[in-house]
């Protein structure tokens, strides 16, 4: 297996961020006013706009955490005679509410940048999409 160098990753969110793709998986983006961002210039809202898509990248690309799923006790017989013995389940959790809220807000304010982008007409926002387009 290969392994990814950042140049690599930069080049490949270059190119989904280019080609306009607004892929939210099945996450609704949070609403976020473009009133926020309307006393950036269209460079603010240019760098913003890479900075929210690094943030995204890194969340979408986040493990689950570890989870204790219980704790045995109990008493075991072997050749060597009677013994104590504990044993602890872990596992991965399969709960992924907190990254889905953070992407939600993400994506949110991803659109909001657009959408103030594209009253101030900047270049950097055509062809790109936003939610439900």
């Amino acid at each position: 297996m290969k392994t990814l160098t950042a140049a690599t990753l930069l080049a490949t969110a270059g190119v989904f961020g280019l080609s306009g793709c607004a892929s939210t998986g099945n996450i609704t983006p949070q609403y976020v006013p473009p009133s926020t961002y309307q006393s950036y210039d269209c460079q603010a809202l240019s760098q913003e706009y890479n900075r929210v898509n690094r943030y995204v990248d890194a969340a979408r690309n986040e493990q689950s955490t570890l989870s204790a799923s219980g704790v045995g006790v109990g008493v075991s017989a072997g050749r060597w005679g009677i013994s104590p013995n504990i044993s602890f389940g872990v596992g991965q959790s399969n709960n992924t509410k907190a990254r889905d809220a953070k992407l939600s807000r993400l994506y949110g304010e991803r659109d909001a940048i657009i959408q103030s982008a594209r009253i101030q007409r900047c270049s950097f926002a055509n062809g790109i999409k936003i939610y439900g387009e």
